[in-house]
């Protein structure tokens, strides 16, 4: 018990103080980084093995040798549809199977025809439609073209590493080394890594890792010739651009608990989306690195002059030393997607082609989330929310932590605090809102508690090593965690979701899973230890970034169980690739400071290009107290990403908006009013976002990609191709720089663009210093555009269901514009079956049209109310609407800088034509 009160406190302290980084391991600290990393380049020690090539209708394998070892490896390279490749490299004959990413794809990836079109000694060239792949032989390398563009190279920095599984070597009293019994009659060549210290054995702090199967690690560096930048590769709290890594360690991906995390930092924190981009201004490349054990991710940049930019080499044209990625892994098989690209776009959506694309969810989860550790009581609840009306302040969701729980279990509730939780749950949804409450994966080792009854005589925990439970410390104090890798697991995980079990909430009431890393106290990097076994035998180093993943997915299975036809909304911390199909996440553990407000949007962004758009971070800053400036703009800010939360620290004093001054109160009323006013845009953008895989937030490189000044550039970003938000992110300013980018090279055109807020048009490129004051962050929607928003504002967004659309229609320079609405129940899966409405809307020049792109199967009750249109070239006397060959007159009004086209009053799912009269 001593132990148990200690670990907390301890834990507490060092949420309080800020993370150590001195307790989280650097590349020479893991023992595979520091050996992966001492490859020198241009010396690779692999080769093809000729004349072993085997031809199939869609791929070829080959062996590849480790010249030094003799070892043999098999090379499979496969052509899939909408231009990508996939690499695949195992041992030929190892001493056990490696371990493959499982629950990660969609689907096995569909593959197109691969045609061999030459083979020799030196090389083999591969075509795939007008797509390359061409394998030089000695020294081994894979070149990907693009329609004859060398856009990916893999290995030719010869930095391939690859450990071969082996028995462990014994000493003998005279030094020598042979093998352990039952590994074989020969000897194998030594190896760098088999005296490496760490190779079968290593410790970090007090922690042992007791390595069975000794060294295994894997690596592959891929270069991108035509690529002036690379990023991606979420999570860190750093820039979108990746910088170089020499002189510092490699960007980390490793799922961990990492409080008060460090920003500018390569440092892993919750997630690991092992997805990097290489982009210049003629075409993106990517790379998906699919592997869940500890990676580390070197870059490599080189400043390049004219003379030396460019050599002649027998693949080809390409830059010297051009951006590479160096990516090692502990343990596993190279599996990577090459993605060809070849614009920014295209690349997204070839990657989420095969990690899935996030569900569409529930409009309420767009809308603004009330948080904090912990609200006290039931009563703390209802008057919370009741404060949101009086002060005339919308809000949607109500978020209950870890203290809600009956000491720390999951599934149950604290009698005393929350003594009818039904009734708490009523009283929300009876006004439009609703409840989300926490699940964590740490199991209280209680004899008292089902779950630990249940999970321990059905022998569900993750085992040591030697099969008996594992048990760490987390906010239960002794706790054990589910196998979620078994699908009996999951299942019974799952079945605790349904209303006959967990009977104290409703199929209304959402789940937030965090500390899913996992965490664990005392573990090593406050995690659990690698030599652990899941299901299969296989060791917790292999699929230790699958974790949370895996969790989440029994939870979206509980929440479907529940209720299979309503759409659940998940909130996870931990997170991998294909994460997206399941669950929202944020970005952890920040702190109130002006630093961490600008790192949400530099950190949403690389998830977005990830596939995981649902993101957000903590309003405000989960630890610290902020002042009133500092969250004023984080409102204005979050207000403009997918997820819109506010939430704090057990320790931070109480900060729901009417605690602070009027004037603190009425700016963060604003903000969050505005983000109301535009829902159907976000509930348009995630509808679009499920159809075809495309980011909600994007880069200023996903639409303007030949403008290499707005590459870098990550304190604003844009909606789709529809808004351009600048937040304001610097203490005191009365104005700020915003970037206009350019359409070309030169720089010579870039799009209109109108003010959000008076409709002033900017049409120049490069920066332009606009004016703010307390509520002004810059918004401005591109000329070109069409975007719908609803403007009477309600306490909830169910209560705005059937409210009346505005149309904001901004013109480009020749005067046209086109945009979309989706609308549905927002609840169910019916659309999925066709109910829904779904509109383009055109502007011509003259007149407005809808369009559906399919007939309109639900009866939505909602109108349009306004049309505005910025951009005219003189002011219209007055407009015609026509529905069903019946004409009336409609009023014409001046508003702004724009003129405003009064009470059309069509029903939202009827044709209708709209005429400007000079």
């Amino acid at each position: 018990m001593r132990l148990a009160i200690f670990l907390l406190i301890f834990c507490i302290f060092e949420y309080a103080v800020g993370v150590d980084p001195t307790n989280f391991k650097t590349c020479e600290q893991s023992s595979f980084c520091r050996r992966s990393r001492k490859i020198q380049p241009g010396n690779s020690k692999f080769a093809l093995v000729p004349g072993s090539m085997n031809t199939y209708a869609n791929s070829i394998t080959a062996d590849i040798i480790n010249k030094e070892t003799q070892h043999l490896f098999i090379l499979k390279l496969e052509a899939l549809v909408d231009n990508k490749f996939r690499l695949l490299i195992d041992e030929k004959t190892p001493l056990k199977p490696r371990y493959k990413v499982e629950h990660v794809l969609v689907g096995e990836p569909q593959t197109e025809p691969l045609v061999v079109e030459k083979e020799d000694k030196t090389e083999i060239v591969l075509s795939s439609g007008t797509n390359k792949a061409v394998i030089v032989a000695d020294p081994f390398r894979v070149d990907f073209y693009e329609n004859g563009a060398l856009v990916v190279s893999a290995n030719a920095k010869g930095l391939m590493n690859f450990e071969h599984l082996r028995n462990k070597p014994q000493t003998n009293p005279d030094g020598s080394q042979n093998e352990q019994e039952g590994g074989g009659a020969a000897v194998a060549p030594q190896t760098p890594e088999d005296s490496d210290p760490g190779a079968w054995e290593e410790n970090f702090k007090s922690h042992h890792d007791s390595k069975p199967n000794g060294p295994e690690a894997i690596a592959l560096d891929f270069s991108f010739p035509e690529a002036d930048v690379l990023f991606g590769i979420p999570e860190h709290a750093d820039s979108f651009i990746l910088k170089s890594t020499s002189g510092s360690d490699p960007y980390r991906l490793y799922n961990l608990d990492v409080f008060e995390y460090i920003i500018d930092s390569k440092m892993a924190l919750y997630g690991s989306v092992p997805v990097l981009y290489g982009h210049g201004s003629q075409r993106t490349a990517g790379v998906f690195w699919q592997n869940a054990a500890e990676t580390w991710v070197d870059i490599y940049l080189t400043e390049q002059n004219v003379v030396s930019s460019i050599v002649k080499l027998v693949s080809g044209s390409r830059k010297v030393d051009p951006p590479a990625a160096h990516f090692i892994s502990e343990s596993g098989v190279i599996d990577a997607f090459i993605l060809l690209g070849p614009k920014p776009m295209d690349a997204f959506k070839q990657y989420t082609s095969l990690t899935g694309v996030g569900n569409l969810p529930q409009l309420f989860s767009l809308a603004y989330h009330q948080c904090r550790w912990n609200y006290n009581d039931a009563k703390d609840v209802e008057t919370v929310s009741t404060k949101f009306d009086e002060y005339d302040i919308p809000m949607d969701i109500m978020w209950l932590d870890i203290e809600y729980t009956d000491g720390k279990k999951y599934f149950t509730w604290d009698q005393f605090k929350f003594p009818d939780p039904l009734s708490m749950i009523k009283n929300l949804t009876d006004v439009g809102r609703h409840l989300v409450v926490i699940i964590d994966p740490h199991i209280k080792r209680d004899n008292g508690y089902f779950f630990h009854n249940d999970c321990t005589e059905k022998g569900y925990y993750t085992k040591h090593k030697d099969g008996k439970d594992y048990e760490g410390w987390c906010w239960p104090g002794s706790a054990s965690y589910p196998d979620f890798f078994r699908q009996d697991v999951r299942d019974y995980y799952a079945d605790q979701y349904l209303l006959s079990n967990f009977k104290t909430v409703t199929s209304d009431v959402m789940i937030w899973n965090d500390m899913n890393e996992p965490s664990v106290f005392n573990g090593p990097e406050v995690t659990m230890p690698k030599d652990l076994i899941h299901h299969g035998g296989w060791e917790h180093r292999d699929v230790h970034n699958l974790y949370g993943h895996m969790h989440i997915m029994g939870t979206y299975e509980g929440l479907l169980r529940r209720d299979p036809n309503q759409r659940p909304f998940i909130l996870t911390r931990a997170h991998f690739a294909g994460s997206q199909r399941y669950a929202a996440i944020w970005t952890g553990d920040n702190m109130a400071d002006w630093g961490h407000l600008q790192h949400s949007i530099k950190m949403c962004l690389s998830e977005a290009v990830a596939g995981i758009s649902f993101c957000g971070a903590d309003v405000g800053g989960f630890f610290g107290n902020p002042d009133a400036e500092l969250f004023e703009r984080w409102y204005q800010t979050g207000a403009f990403l997918p997820f819109f939360r506010s939430h704090a620290h057990i320790d931070t004093k109480r900060r729901e908006p009417w605690l602070f001054p009027e004037k603190t109160r009425l700016i963060i009323r604003e903000a969050i009013r505005k983000r109301y006013s535009y829902l159907p845009l976000w509930y348009t953008m995630f509808y679009e976002h499920e159809v075809d895989g495309s980011p909600v937030i994007r880069p200023l490189l996903a639409h303007y990609p030949k403008d290499k000044d707005g590459f870098a550039i990550d304190n604003e970003f844009l909606l789709q191709d529809r808004l351009l938000v600048r937040p304001v992110m610097q203490h005191g300013v009365s104005k700020v720089d915003v970037y206009f980018p350019a359409l070309d090279e030169k720089k010579t055109v870039g799009d209109v663009w109108y003010d959000a807020d008076s409709y002033q048009k900017y049409e120049r490129v490069g920066k332009e210093t606009i004016a703010v004051d307390e509520y002004k962050i810059p918004v401005f929607q591109r000329g070109g555009s069409i975007v719908p928003k609803k403007e009477r504002i309600r306490r909830s967004s169910p209560l705005m269901k059937n409210d009346p659309y505005t149309l904001i229609v901004c013109l480009d320079r020749n005067g046209k514009a086109e945009g979309t609405l989706y609308l549905d129940d927002e609840k169910s899966f019916d659309y999925r079956q066709g109910k829904f409405v779904y509109i383009n809307y055109k502007f011509d020049g003259s007149k407005l049209t809808n369009n559906f792109v399919k007939p309109p199967n639900y009866d939505s009750k909602s109108w349009i109310e306004r049309v505005v249109i910025a951009g005219l070239d003189r002011q219209p006397k007055s407009a015609t609407i026509t529905i069903n060959g019946v004409t009336e007159q409609l009023e014409v009004v001046a508003h702004e800088k724009a003129y405003v086209i009064r009470k059309p009053g069509v029903a939202i799912h009827k044709d209708f034509e709209i005429k400007l009269n000079y």
